[in-house]
């Protein structure tokens, strides 16, 4: 099977339109139901419906397998080019905006200090983007956080091996002048009829809290989908909804932040292994690990 007419039917599939995919890879249309023409020619069978173009069964069973396959291409392409390409001492690492805790600035400097002259690129992204891009071997490690029960894993479409690097308590983030805001603690359930804000990137996603309290009922009022703290915080404190956040951030002004009490949850930090056989990233994911036992111990 060929994998560039892999991607095509992948392309398509997932637009839902043959002059949205070709648009998407810079083919003519033409070209790509030649391609779809082709690859089904090869495997006997119609893989895709063309009013709507959806999958067919045997496109819906492909699709399983192409997300892996794909992938594992991509890091076999990245893993040679590595090898040919790479300086020598240097390393790429992913994490979410959440994740880049103290832990990551320690070790850092304890990676500077026992290999120095180390060049590291350092690349902030969303989840799924850092999970898919440590198995695509885009990057060596990737540090990915979200919330989770106090012993579950984090939930994440692709990844390989995982070590937990921390867990801390939650807070809900709410404007000081909210009657809420003088509590000790509090239960979301108190909160279902709240107003929220969507930012899926830096704070705790909306479908996990629902899933959480196993309801419905919380819902956004605003979405934001940026990566920066800041001014997610700043929409809280003008009163546009509430956000479930880590404990150990500090909050400006207008802010405030009572603990999670139920459901039990945590915020949870996760370490991605890689193309670990590189030495600077087997002494970062050392040192990361390291942290994560003492923090979760």
């Amino acid at each position: 099977m060929d994998a560039h007419l892999l991607r095509t039917f992948v392309a398509v599939a997932e637009c839902g339109s043959f002059s949205a995919a070709a648009a998407e890879l810079g083919y003519t249309q033409s070209a790509v139901s030649q391609q779809i023409a082709a690859l089904e020619s090869n495997l006997g069978t119609a893989l895709l419906h063309r009013r709507p173009v959806v999958p067919t069964p045997a496109g819906e069973r492909l699709l399983e397998h192409a997300g892996p396959i794909l992938l594992r291409l991509d890091a076999a392409r990245a893993d040679v080019l590595r090898v040919v390409g790479e300086p020598p001492g240097s390393i790429v690492f992913g994490a979410t905006p959440l994740a880049a805790s103290p832990h990551v600035a320690r070790a850092l400097t304890e990676l500077r200090r026992s290999r120095p002259g180390i060049e590291v690129t350092f690349a902030v992204a969303g989840r799924e983007e850092v999970a898919r891009g440590v198995a695509a071997g885009e990057y060596h490690l990737g540090l990915v956080d979200g919330i989770a029960a106090p012993s579950d894993p984090l939930k994440l479409t692709a990844h390989g091996t995982t070590t937990a690097v921390q867990n801390e308590p939650l807070v809900v983030a709410l404007p000081t002048d909210h009657p809420l805001a003088r509590r000790r603690r509090i239960n979301l359930h108190d909160l279902l009829d709240a107003r929220w804000i969507d930012a899926p990137e830096v704070a705790a996603p909306l479908p996990d809290l629902r899933a959480a309290t196993e309801t419905d009922a919380i819902r956004s009022t605003l979405t934001y989908t940026g990566t920066d703290v800041l001014s997610l915080l700043a929409l809280v404190a003008a009163g546009h909804g509430l956000a479930v956040l880590p404990a150990s951030l500090t909050l400006p002004g207008g802010v405030a932040a009572v603990p999670v009490e139920s459901p039990r949850l945590v915020h949870r930090t996760e370490l991605l292994h890689g193309h670990v056989d590189e030495p600077a990233a087997t002494t970062l994911a050392a040192v990361l690990a390291d942290a994560g036992e003492r923090s979760t111990g």
